[in-house]
């Protein structure tokens, strides 16, 4: 089992895709109850146990013919993961993939800073996020990596189709053979003196100029 914390993650658990066996509030449980059962501060005086977060099919995202999705290369933070499922579920992507190793999981951090997006959001994982991207293009995709030093912007691009956006991790980006297997790279314009945006502010520029594409006749 899995515990899970917070207004609005418990109450989109409770009509998502995963059952809640029980759950524990304020004031019938103090809120030092409550931060010593989910381990946080945080839990807005609400937890809530609940089943194994399911992980999506990585392949069965590939059938979905014209679709948007979201691969992280070893981002780490859950809160990251956590705000890119957000942004990606709101945009209406069909999806995230996150490697098996050396990247966040599914936690009830990652739950807490999606809102309860990861209830409605199909996520995956793969054992080799290279790989798994040889097989979207393989699949009709095109597979678009975020670097900051690529001379493409994202509106300069066609982001209509189906289409893969990956985003590196919070302090080396993408790694180089993850780079490879994408078929370009763009990047968002820098305009101030701050160098970098994080990751789950960069996927959500990045999801909505592909959503502009797509709704624009």
């Amino acid at each position: 089992m899995s515990l899970i914390y917070g207004k609005r993650p418990v109450a989109e658990a409770e009509r998502g895709k995963r059952h809640v066996r029980r759950v524990w509030k304020s004031p019938s449980s103090s809120s030092d109850e409550l931060e010593q059962r989910c381990g946080s501060p945080d839990h807005q005086g609400v937890v809530a146990e609940v089943d194994p977060y399911p992980y999506a099919d990585p392949r069965a995202l590939l059938r979905r013919e014209g679709s948007l999705l979201v691969a992280l290369d070893q981002v780490q933070d859950p809160r990251n993961l956590g705000a890119v499922c957000r942004s990606a579920e709101f945009a209406g992507a069909a999806g995230v993939v996150i490697p098996e190793r050396r990247s966040a999981e599914v936690t009830a951090a990652a739950c807490k800073a999606s809102a309860g997006a990861v209830e409605h959001l199909d996520v995956a994982h793969v054992r080799n996020l290279a790989d798994w991207l040889g097989e979207a293009r393989d699949a009709g995709f095109w597979i678009w990596g975020a670097d900051a030093g690529a001379a493409q912007a994202p509106w300069d691009v066609d982001l209509s189709s189906s289409t893969v956006l990956v985003l590196g991790g919070e302090s080396r980006g993408i790694r180089p053979r993850v780079a490879a297997a994408c078929d370009a790279l763009l990047a968002l314009p820098l305009r101030g003196s701050v160098e970098s945006l994080n990751v789950s502010a960069a996927a959500a520029a990045l999801l909505f100029e592909a959503v502009r594409q797509r709704e624009t006749p």
